[in-house]
């Protein structure tokens, strides 16, 4: 298939990990920072993502203003850092204030375009209008340091579907702040392509993330998507159906691909990028 321009994607930071996962302890990639980024430079990506404890490391090796070098050479244009959870829960800040604070020093070191944040594993929320002062607090503290706040709804979260979020960000009322739509929990919220068009607006959405899976779960919603995700247009969901969705709403990247399964980490870096890359491509319109 050929493109008369080219889509700008994304390593989000669990296609480029290695073999790592969400609740490993610590969440710190295998492959070293500058390797890494020389394999997402060389695969072709317009930009990539690192998660908190990546950037712990990063920073007390090479410095943010290393780091920052590196992604200069390679020229990416696009920098995503995450994920703060618990900043609603002023009881736990000695936990999550230092885990903003380096979010913070990060996403203003390295440009990054947004501070991605989640809510607690759970059964989803009805009443989510608690979240929206702490969500105006921590926009307003990102905003200083010339970022924005993206939230990720999670089926298996409070915030549990696009729809509520959307809702939560009509309440919350802050242009920096907005969501991060990954396909994954769309389907798995059994939220339709109708729905998501009906209940987001453009300027809601500051990343997208795209991604399969089977028909069916296997495990728990979490397990599914930390060891079960396909490489896009190779489950049974309709990837381009979503990015034509997102189009038609006004959204035109850049699109994330987050690639998160027990294949997908035992890939060499460089292959598992490459095919993370080449099959999401594949699913854009011509």
């Amino acid at each position: 298939m050929t493109y008369s321009s080219t889509p700008e994607l994304i390593a989000t930071c669990w296609t480029s990990a290695g073999n790592i996962a969400p609740l490993n302890s610590p969440e710190i990639s295998p492959v070293p920072i500058g390797e890494r980024l020389e394999a997402i430079a060389s695969t072709g990506w317009a930009g990539f993502g690192l998660a908190h404890d990546d950037l712990v490391a990063a920073k007390d090796t090479i410095g943010f203003s290393g780091l920052r070098k590196l992604i200069d050479q390679a020229g990416f244009r696009h920098v995503e850092v995450e994920l703060l959870s618990n900043w609603w829960d002023e009881s736990r800040s000695h936990e999550w204030k230092p885990q903003l604070e380096l979010l913070l020093d990060a996403a203003e070191t390295l440009g990054a375009r947004f501070i991605k944040v989640g809510t607690a594993c759970g059964e989803p929320l009805d009443d989510l209008d608690f979240l929206v002062e702490p969500l105006r607090h921590l926009t307003k503290e990102a905003s200083k340091r010339g970022t924005r706040i993206a939230l990720e709804p999670m089926p298996f979260s409070m915030v549990g579907s696009m729809p509520a979020a959307a809702e939560l960000m009509r309440s919350v009322d802050m242009p920096e702040c907005g969501l991060v739509v990954d396909y994954w929990h769309v389907f798995r919220a059994g939220t339709s392509l109708e729905e998501l068009s009906r209940s987001l607006t453009a300027e809601q959405i500051f990343g997208v993330e795209l991604n399969d899976a089977d028909a069916e779960i296997k495990g728990t919603l979490f397990e599914d998507t930390r060891d079960n995700r396909r490489l896009c247009g190779e489950g049974d969901q309709d990837v381009t159906g979503f990015i034509k969705t997102l189009q038609a709403i006004g959204f035109n990247g850049p699109w994330g691909v987050e690639i998160l399964s027990e294949q997908h980490r035992k890939r060499p870096v460089r292959e598992a990028l490459e095919s993370a890359r080449s099959t999401a491509l594949q699913c854009f319109p011509a």
